[in-house]
This record gives structure tokens, C-alpha cells and sequence, in this order.
């Protein structure tokens, strides 16, 4: 008998996968504008009624804003809530981008086209590093379009049927998608293959050694973006997409100082200290631009 891609899924899985399907169809059938007022609903209904981790959003932006007073807690936590709404109907409209022009009115990229431009004439591939900020999905399917195809790294859903369609969305205008446990042989390959290897640089390694600052608390890190990048001798970049005026997204991008580092563990420690205070900076000016409802501190240290 042939296995449906539904198997390894339960019930509760499959109607999940069953209403985004159908959520999908209505937000990509009305207006941007509506689509977002939809958001807007969502978010506010999880926030203030269902109240998903509101404690946890909170305890952390308390303890990263101490001088912050509740009031500004809450109206932060609250603009989190409708963001991340947004980001989840954002991906669901991904089919409707189906050229340069629909991608270049979503997201501006002009400011990652020269780095982009470097990287394809030295022929060697780079490591682009993001995090859970404004909208990393668009940042990258739109970045596949407007400036060339990319190797993206990404973590497995549990939900099997969810996570397929997901990665179809993905990859339908010429992106790569590679699991995270075959990062780093499908990596490295990409990369000596002259590709752009996208990777999200903000998330605990819960069985790691490894522990630096990030956002005024030490955590475990993970240190595969610099290890890839050190390895295969290629530049590293910080690029990071944010909302901007008029329902657009504008992705800034640095790239990260090598100055000095080798391949061994240390220098990618070192490295990776210095990409975690660059994606610092953009949290700590719009922390409401990123994801904090999950557990990113589940081994930690106050400092």
C-alpha cells in the first residue's frame, strides 16, 4: 500500500494542516490590505484572549528592558503578537509572487545587491546569517528572486504535512531548502559550489557547550553558521529584514569582519560572538520586529 504524506501525521495535525490550506485560499483571494486587517484579528485574539506564552513574551522583555515601564512592555508585546500574525499570512499569500516586479514591490533589496554582486563575481560562495526578524521567509523567497537562488537551511515541522507545504511554498521560485541535520555536508557543498547559504542565527542549542551574551543574558549558541563559513573560507554576512513604510520590508545587510580568525573552534566562537552583537543591535532598536515566543533562553545565565 502507498503511504500518504498525511500518515505520520494524528488528527489534530491533519485538521491544522486542513485549516491553513483553507485560511490560504481566503487571504490570497481578498486584498494585501484586508489580508493584514486579518492579521490584525489574529493577533489580537491570541494576545489578549487565548494569551499563547504572553508570559514568557513578557518576563523576557522585561528582563532584556528593564528601564522599560509595563505599559511599554505590554504595547510592545502586543505589536509581537500582530507581527507574527502578519509574518504567518504573509507566507500563506507566497504563491501570488510570481515575478521580480511582485517581489520588488514587498521587499526592497537594493541595499544586499552589491554585497550579492561580490559574492557571484569571487565565485565562492558566502554564508548569509538572519534571525527570527521581521520576515525571515520573505527575506528569502523574495531574495531568490530579486537577486539569485538560495540554499536555505531550515528546521523539519512536526507536523509532517504542514512542513511539506511549507517547503513547497518555498522553493517554487528556484530556492533550495536543506534540513538542518544535513547542514553541514549540504552546506559545505552549496558553498563550494559558489551558493549563498542561508542559515537563522538566533536559536538556543539546547545539547551545546557553547555559551555568549545575547541580549543581556548568556545562552547557548549555535556556532554551525561560522564553522561553515570559516571552513570553506567564504565571507559571512548578517542581513536582516524589517518593516519600513507602506506595508514594505527593507533588508538591510552587513558583513561580518574575519579579521584575524582561523578554523578552529575558538575563532568560531569569536565569529560568532560577532554576527550574535550585529543581530543584537536591530532587536534592541525594534525588539517588536522579533520572534520572542519561543523559549529562546531554556539554558541561561543572568548576567
Amino acid at each position: 500500500m502507498t503511504r500518504s504524506w498525511e500518515d505520520g501525521d494524528n488528527l489534530a495535525d491533519k485538521a491544522l494542516y486542513r485549516l491553513i490550506k483553507m485560511l490560504g485560499v481566503l487571504v490570497r483571494s481578498i486584498s494585501r490590505k484586508h489580508s493584514t486587517t486579518i492579521a490584525y484579528w489574529i493577533g489580537d485574539f491570541v494576545y489578549k484572549i487565548l494569551k499563547t506564552r504572553r508570559p514568557l513574551v513578557e518576563k523576557n522583555l522585561a528582563l532584556t528592558f528593564p528601564e522599560k515601564t509595563q505599559a511599554e512592555i505590554d504595547g510592545i508585546a502586543h505589536q509581537i503578537y500582530r507581527n507574527q500574525a502578519e509574518n504567518m499570512i504573509e507566507v500563506l499569500r507566497l504563491p501570488m509572487i510570481k515575478t521580480r516586479e511582485d517581489a520588488a514591490q514587498l521587499i526592497d533589496v537594493e541595499a544586499a545587491r552589491s554585497l550579492y554582486v561580490k559574492i557571484v563575481d569571487q565565485q565562492k560562495g558566502g554564508v548569509l546569517v538572519s534571525a527570527h526578524y521581521g520576515n525571515w521567509e520573505l527575506l528569502a523567497y523574495c531574495s531568490g528572486l530579486l537577486l539569485g537562488a538560495l540554499t536555505v537551511v531550515v528546521k523539519p515541522l512536526k507536523n509532517h504535512a504542514v512542513d511539506k507545504q511549507i517547503n513547497a511554498w518555498r522553493t517554487m521560485r528556484g530556492n533550495r531548502i536543506v534540513y538542518d541535520w544535513k547542514a553541514l555536508r549540504e552546506g559545505l557543498r552549496a558553498l563550494k559550489n559558489g551558493e549563498l547559504l542561508t542559515l537563522l542565527g538566533d536559536q538556543s542549542d539546547s545539547g551545546g557547550s557553547f555559551f555568549t551574551e545575547f541580549l543581556g543574558r548568556r545562552t547557548t549558541v549555535f556556532l554551525g553558521p561560522a564553522y561553515l563559513a570559516l571552513k570553506a573560507g567564504v565571507p559571512l554576512f548578517v542581513a536582516m529584514c524589517q518593516r519600513s513604510a507602506g506595508g514594505r520590508y527593507r533588508i538591510d545587510i552587513e558583513e561580518i569582519d574575519l579579521t584575524g580568525l582561523g578554523t578552529s573552534k575558538t575563532d568560531a566562537e569569536e565569529l560568532t560572538r560577532r554576527y550574535t552583537k550585529t543581530m543584537e543591535r536591530y532587536i534592541y532598536r525594534y525588539p517588536e520586529e522579533w520572534l520572542w515566543l519561543h523559549n529562546r533562553w531554556k539554558r541561561t545565565e543572568i548576567l
